[in-house]
């Protein structure tokens, strides 16, 4: 995490008042001269683009219905995306892996359940 704004102007405010070096103020506050020549340039924070989801989670949960006993590697096929997003988006949604009791051991398989 970033130094927050106010500390980034408090910083250049005594280096104004007191005419300090980037040089002298990265020794007295520890932040390095790069830092302090990108805070010159620009102060505020730059805020990241939020990233696009890779999959749809409607249809996430309308596979998991329409499939429940898929394996997550499965839907990764599916939807195009990795087996770590699939396990990503599943915990997200607050769907859990259940055991088929249905099944003898060696048959056994999970399926999937959506939260009530």
């Amino acid at each position: 995490m970033g130094y927050p704004v106010e500390f980034r102007r408090k910083v250049f405010k005594l280096k104004e008042k007191k005419e300090l070096t980037y040089e002298e103020v990265s020794e007295l506050f520890g932040v390095s001269m790069r830092t302090l020549f990108r805070w010159n340039t620009r102060i505020e924070i730059k805020k990241k683009a939020p990233k696009p989801r890779a999959i749809n989670l409607e249809e996430l949960k309308n596979d998991v219905r329409n499939h429940p006993d898929s394996y997550q590697w499965e839907r990764a096929q599916r939807f195009g995306v990795s087996q770590h997003c699939i396990q990503h988006w599943l915990n997200f949604l607050g769907i859990s892996c259940k055991k088929n009791t249905k099944t003898s051991k060696s048959q056994r398989k999970y399926t999937y359940k959506l939260p009530e």
